[in-house]
């Protein structure tokens, strides 16, 4: 009995002393885990459009509001508006947290705006195998505000660079002559910071680094072993941010042709106008966001205006010929090959162009032919039928055509019951009809041979 007793006390002071250490160990973890530095993540994958310049303002104040420690901004872009741009840097200049660029992962580029913004952060990184330049303004002004643009960019450019210690004369010639280099160059010439291979090396690598944050203040950058907080974009802006890309430019300004062209065969419908219209408009939006080039928009257009002069001659004809030439050379000089990734897939261009040969081989060629097939839709669409007396015309009577009883009046004077007639006008509701000559002649010898 004594010694269950005291067994059962060690047992339970076992128990106790287990629970304290316990206790203890997860207290201590609670308050390790809450000492922890905490990076805000952002991601600009993609065009740089109101879209991804609302998400990022909107990410970076966020890390203002609950006092993280950074914010990491990963980029893969091949630039965009010059607007959204500058909404961007913006946020990151004035941003009281210090904010990472980092351009990942390997094979990622920040080419055009998305240079602009590696200029902008006070940190600028990169991946092994990544790039950074082609930043030369694109645009279909003329060569005098063209110049004016481009000087425009280069100052920004330059007092980026100036204010964060790099390169200003290369930023220079990554807008006048859209030069590209790779992270190792960048690296060496003073573009970038540094090349960290991940996201825990990047952040182990700048801790204890200043960096400066809004009104020219200096922070210390406190990023090793931080716990990441990811903020995505909404799921709409997430949907109509994917929209803008090359490949769907191209597959909305020939689908908004398809439509238009439908309207342009069956008018009145409207509903396929409507969208067509939507459709090319979307187009020329993403067009504005990319590094457009006039050569491609003019091949385009070009191949549009062959389609439609293919409208005259339905079938697989010239035009037909010189439209899909102008569309696979339009897709392929579209954009500006200076600039990674920025490009429409040949085997989105294929596939479009085998379509629309198809489209004006068939669906367009049979509507055209349709077109020119006189009218068979009401009383107007009888005439010409034939049929057969079935009350005596003399002028006035009865005949059957099209399996119905009909008034109507001999235009050849009185015929008798079963005469074959053929309709050769219309009178309100009567036919006028006359007989068949051949079976007029046909019938008096059938008639003697059988007296």
């Amino acid at each position: 009995m004594i010694d269950t007793g005291m067994r059962n006390f060690a047992r339970a002071v076992l128990l106790g002393a287990a629970t304290l250490a316990a206790t203890a160990f997860l207290g201590t973890s609670v308050r390790a885990q809450a000492d922890r530095p905490v990076v805000v993540e952002l991601r600009l994958k993609g065009v740089v459009d109101p879209f991804t310049a609302n998400y990022i303002q909107g990410g970076i104040a966020r890390a203002e509001a609950q006092g993280a420690d950074a914010v990491l901004l990963t980029i893969d872009s091949p630039g965009g508006l010059d607007s959204s741009m500058r909404q961007i840097i913006q946020a990151i200049l004035n941003s009281d947290v210090p904010v990472v660029c980092y351009v990942s992962p390997e094979g990622a580029r920040a080419a055009s705006a998305g240079t602009f913004i590696m200029m902008g952060c006070p940190v600028a990184a990169m991946a092994p195998g990544t790039n950074i330049g082609a930043a030369h303004p694109v645009g279909v002004a003329g060569a005098i505000e063209q110049k004016k643009v481009t000087n425009d960019a280069v100052a920004y450019i330059q007092s980026l660079a100036n204010r964060n210690g790099r390169n200003a004369d290369w930023a220079k010639q990554a807008v006048v002559d859209a030069v590209s280099i790779p992270a190792e160059e960048a690296l060496h010439i003073n573009v970038i910071d540094l090349i960290a291979p991940s996201v825990p090396a990047l952040l182990s690598d700048i801790d204890g680094q200043p960096a400066e944050v809004a009104e020219g203040k200096t922070v210390t950058l406190h990023t090793a072993g931080a716990t990441l907080e990811p903020v995505n974009m909404g799921i709409g802006a997430q949907i109509l941010h994917a929209l803008l890309s090359p490949d769907f430019a191209f597959i909305f300004f020939y689908l908004g042709l398809g439509l238009i062209v439908v309207e342009l065969l069956h008018p009145g419908l409207s509903v396929p106008g409507i969208l067509g219209i939507v459709f090319l408009v979307a187009a020329f939006v993403t067009f504005g966001l990319l590094p457009v080039q006039i050569i491609g928009v003019v091949l385009l257009l070009a191949s549009a205006g062959f389609f439609l002069l293919e409208l005259k001659h339905p079938g697989l004809g010239v035009a037909t010929v010189g439209g899909v030439a102008c569309l696979i050379l339009g897709g392929l000089t579209l954009f500006n090959p200076s600039v990674p990734n920025a490009r429409v897939s040949l085997w989105v261009i294929l596939p479009v162009a085998g379509v629309l040969v198809l489209f004006f081989a068939t669906i367009v060629k049979a509507a055209m032919a349709a077109r020119h097939m006189p009218a068979v839709g009401g009383i107007e669409g009888i005439i010409g039928k034939e049929g057969v007396v079935e009350n005596d015309l003399d002028p006035e009577g009865v005949v059957l055509v099209s399996s119905e009883q009909w008034s109507a009046r001999s235009v050849a004077g009185p015929l008798p019951r079963g005469t074959r007639v053929r309709v050769v006008g219309v009178d309100r509701l009567r036919l006028d009809v006359e007989p068949i000559k051949e079976q007029a002649t046909a019938m008096p010898l059938a008639e003697g041979g059988s007296s």
